[in-house]
């Protein structure tokens, strides 16, 4: 059975990227799901000096480990002022110290929702021209515009929308 790890790039404990990310994962057929939290991957603030006195955390490897380990990733970008949180910076700064390739070519589903009508398609657009550099293999994007009014208990509301993720989810089971 392949394993995908699923997560949110939020620290946020009621994060609307994590219940998308997690979503999305259960749509996915045969697979086993290993759903992260960054909250559980604490990192100090990456500096040089950090690293050179105290070397690199053991969270930023546990991480990578995770990573490495998976058939594919499920992501869920939140999007802070236009770019990636910078919970999530730290953790891809952190891991990129012990291999510039992080994401390892795993097959990723990359996606990004918000409150607004963009959906995070800056932070999406951001990650696919930066990724490709640190060994992503971005399979499939999605982004769900208007959180609130598109998404509930039941997963997305907006058939367009629904059918639209449904394809992508379909494209990244192919991947993987």
């Amino acid at each position: 059975m392949k394993k995908i790890i699923v997560f949110a790039g939020s620290n946020s404990k009621s994060s609307i990227n994590k219940q998308l990310a997690v979503y999305a994962a259960s749509q996915i057929n045969e697979i086993k799901q290993i759903v992260l939290d960054l909250n559980d991957f604490e990192l100090p603030i990456y500096s040089i000096d950090y690293e050179m006195e105290y070397g690199i955390p053991e969270n930023a490897q546990k991480f990578l480990d995770e990573i490495r380990s998976s058939d594919g990733i499920v992501l869920s970008l939140a999007e802070h002022n236009g770019a990636y949180s910078a919970v999530f910076k730290n953790v891809i700064d952190w891991m990129s110290r012990i291999d510039g390739k992080l994401w390892n070519e795993k097959p990723m589903l990359l996606m990004a929702t918000s409150p607004g009508g963009r959906g995070g398609a800056t932070v999406i657009e951001i990650a696919k021209g930066r990724f490709p550099f640190m060994g992503g293999n971005i399979v499939a994007d999605f982004s769900l515009p208007s959180f609130g009014q598109n998404f509930s208990e039941a997963g997305i509301v907006d058939a367009v929308l629904k059918q639209n993720l449904d394809v992508v989810i379909s494209n990244f089971e192919k991947a993987i």
